[in-house]
């Protein structure tokens, strides 16, 4: 059955990864949509690219739990701890080499996003069994999606003022003006 999840979580990876890159264009293409907003990249802020991860991530999940989820008590709960573990591996990652060496790399910041998706999709192959001991904690799964979701939307069009936010590119935060 372990077996089974780590094809799913493969694909998972790959799913991701393929979309998450995708993604940081659609706001650009979409004229800047406000709503295409929510769930892309509307600036290049650490905090706008952790959708990247995100997005893609949950919509692989939904799918995943109808194919083979279902057969884990804690599956939702334990999909929604690696999401929440890679965003923070990326952060950490990010901050880390960018304060040591002073600046930002293209391919470091694609490589941590590599590195924070397959924490993303992998870590709940660990976390799975360990989780079947709490109880069903699929619930605050989903309210931790929701969670982090409502503060994509809100953080979006209105960020706090604080680095996290801030987009190196067009000195500002936010979604971009039209």
């Amino acid at each position: 059955m372990t077996d089974n999840l780590i094809h799913w979580e493969t694909a998972c990876f790959v799913f991701t990864v393929i979309l998450g890159s995708f993604l940081h264009f659609t706001y650009r293409w979409s004229g800047n949509n406000p709503a295409v907003g929510i769930i892309s990249p509307v600036n290049e802020s650490p905090w706008e690219h952790l959708k990247l991860l995100f997005v893609p991530t949950v919509f692989f999940s939904a799918l995943e739990y109808f194919a083979v989820g279902k057969e884990f008590p804690d599956f939702i709960a334990a999909k929604a701890w690696g999401m929440l573990f890679g965003m923070l591996l990326i952060l950490v990652i990010f901050y880390t080499y960018t304060g040591m060496i002073g600046e930002h790399y293209l391919w470091a910041d694609i490589l941590t996003f590599l590195i924070g998706a397959a924490a993303a999709c992998f870590y709940p192959v660990r976390l799975i069994p360990k989780l079947r001991f709490c109880g069903n904690m699929n619930w605050a799964g989903l309210a931790g999606l929701a969670a982090v979701f409502l503060c994509f939307a809100v953080f979006t069009f209105s960020p706090p003022q604080i680095p996290l936010f801030w987009d190196p590119v067009a000195k500002n935060y936010g979604a971009r003006k039209k």
